[in-house]
């Protein structure tokens, strides 16, 4: 019990306290205004007017304020790459936090969302109340023209019911191609509506400068609730019952003036200016980076099962292994930028570095006829003709949980299909220098489909083995390799890859014997587990994390996404 308290602590702990936390400052921004607008003497007369539509449509605005500040910052990749690279400034831990900013990213979008939805339908009904209980008391108040005027009107002729609603139709496309099933079917789309936040920003702010909600200025020679000779005497008798049921003892107060309102100042651009900005220029600096520095193309290999190899060149380039590049190609499309994990990273020997790609969707199938436009071959050989190939652009590099590999004693890294990507960098650099790592045994697991996405990373794998061999250190790399499809009988024949047909198994792997064989060779240690493949292999890796009560080992998880 004690070591699967440990493991869920190391796994879940972090992120449950910043959420928990999260969770505490909305729930107080929401409830200190709601009581302010609720029993706030500046806002005596509007609160009669509209009442809880009042208070609720503030109290989410508040919400969507400190929630619109928050959700720019997860993506300032530059900055969490630095952040994640400074050693003395960020430990274990706050970088694996870093590594769920895309999650609250996400957490910070559902919460606009959810938010919105309160803050517009408390509006609609405010609309119905300036129009049902127009003021003809306090005509500065009024939103509405007359009483009984069609609140759709009053949507349709004011900022803040124009702006609102153009806010309403952006969020609803950014959310809508914001699920999974878009972003996997067609990635443009998710990718041109997700940049409408400028649009979404610009109008926010018109949108709060809209001063529909005036406060009370003159609330010390006006007090709430006081009887001025100029007012109807129907309404001098109304306001002093209202004062008399609140306070019995105490005599009707008489007005000194008449009150005065005005709207507020603008504060939602105080939340968001910085944040903004701060965005804003990390990506113009990504975008002078990326420009500036010309990128070459030094080859283009083509392998089985629709998967292209990418080797580059480009001057200044220094990323980690397990980090990933944002790639632009003008030629397919001048505005999209797509993730791919470094497979190669550049060292003393070889100064170029490379992505695997595999063919899904438009964008990767036009960006691959284009580099293999002269050759129609699916065998492995690498394209030597001399030609020119498309203009790209490289981004980054950034940080990614697989970095972390690393930086343990026994790493567990599953990979499934094209998720092994992420790792093939680490395995390359555990080739070129070993030792040099703090990394002293690793388990590398790959499941996939067809036999032939084995050979993507063949001769990595057994040229590694060999050279650990050779280092007397066989023990180092565990290799398991997983065929689910079990139709026919298939095996890897060449001879020069003996070492992997001997660790091809039918089938899918047995997770808990697996982490119970880790538990035993490494008792009393920390296991970083690294996952990028399918939601039911994280699931389940995910899950033995947190509940392994085996040998004393504690066992970190950290999930690699494309998405």
């Amino acid at each position: 019990m004690g070591v699967a308290l440990k493991s869920w602590r190391a796994n879940e702990g972090p992120k449950h306290l910043i959420l928990m936390v999260w969770i505490a400052i909305n729930v107080y921004l929401f409830w200190s205004t709601f009581m302010l607008y609720f029993s706030g003497s500046q806002y005596y007369y509007l609160h009669k007017m509209l009442g809880l539509g009042l208070c609720i449509s503030r109290a989410s605005a508040s919400v969507l304020n400190f929630n619109c500040s928050l959700v720019l910052l997860p993506m300032c990749r530059s900055l969490l790459t630095f952040l994640r690279g400074s050693q003395r400034v960020t430990g274990r831990r706050v970088r694996r936090l870093l590594d769920k900013s895309k999650t609250f990213h996400v957490v910070c979008g559902v919460a606009i969302c959810v938010f919105s939805v309160v803050h517009v339908s408390a509006h609609l009904v405010n609309m119905v109340s300036f129009s049902v209980r127009y003021s003809e008391d306090f005509p500065a108040l009024n939103v509405a023209q007359y009483r009984g005027q069609d609140p759709r009107i009053l949507i349709i002729s004011t900022v803040a019911g124009v702006t609102g609603v153009l806010l309403v139709l952006v969020l609803f496309l950014m959310f809508t191609a914001s699920s999974s099933c878009i972003r996997v079917s067609s990635y443009e789309i998710f990718w041109y509506t997700h940049n409408l936040f400028i649009v979404f920003y610009v109008v926010l702010m018109v949108h709060a400068a809209g001063g529909a909600l005036k406060y009370q200025s003159n609330v010390e020679a006006h007090p709430p609730g006081c009887v001025h000779n100029n007012l109807t005497s129907l309404t001098n008798h109304r306001v002093a019952g209202e004062k008399g049921a609140e306070f019995p003892n105490a005599p009707p107060t008489v007005c000194q003036e008449e009150a005065r309102f005005q709207p507020h100042f603008p504060q939602t651009w105080l939340w968001v200016s910085a944040p903004l900005c701060l965005y804003c220029a990390e990506r113009l600096y990504r975008f002078i980076r990326s420009s500036t520095s010309p990128v070459t193309i030094v080859s283009v290999v083509s392998h089985p099962c629709d998967v292209v190899e990418l080797r580059m060149l480009k001057s200044g380039f220094k990323p980690r292994p397990g980090q990933y590049i944002l790639l632009n190609c003008p030629s397919v499309s001048s505005f999209e930028n797509h993730p791919f994990t470094l497979t190669t990273c550049p060292t003393e020997k070889n100064e170029t570095f490379g992505i695997h790609l595999r063919v899904l969707g438009d964008w990767t199938l036009r960006f691959s006829q284009l580099l293999l436009q002269q050759s129609n071959s699916s065998e492995i050989l690498p394209v030597m003709q001399q030609r020119r190939y498309p203009t790209v652009h490289v981004d980054g590099p950034f940080g990614s949980p697989s970095e972390e590999v690393l930086n343990y004693e026994v790493s567990l890294c599953v990979a499934g299909g094209i998720g092994v990507t992420p790792f093939a960098c680490v395995l390359q650099a555990l080739f070129d220098d070993w030792h040099q790592y703090k990394l002293r045994r690793l388990y590398f697991v790959w499941v996939c489909r067809d036999l032939q996405s084995f050979y993507w990373f063949a001769d990595l794998l057994c040229g590694l083995h060999e050279r650990l061999w050779r280092d007397n250190r066989p023990d180092y790399l565990n290799v398991q390799l997983y065929l689910s499809n079990t139709q026919g009988l298939q095996s890897i024949s060449e001879e020069r890859y003996r070492f992997l047909s001997s660790r091809l198994r039918i089938g899918r792997p047995k997770w808990k014997l697996l982490f119970q064989e880790i538990g035993r060779a490494n008792q009393l240690k920390r296991v970083g587990v690294f996952c990028c493949g399918p939601k039911g292999i994280s699931k389940a890796l995910h899950t033995l994390c947190n509940s392994n009560p085996h040998s004393g080992t504690a066992f970190e998880y950290n999930k690699e996404s494309f998405s």
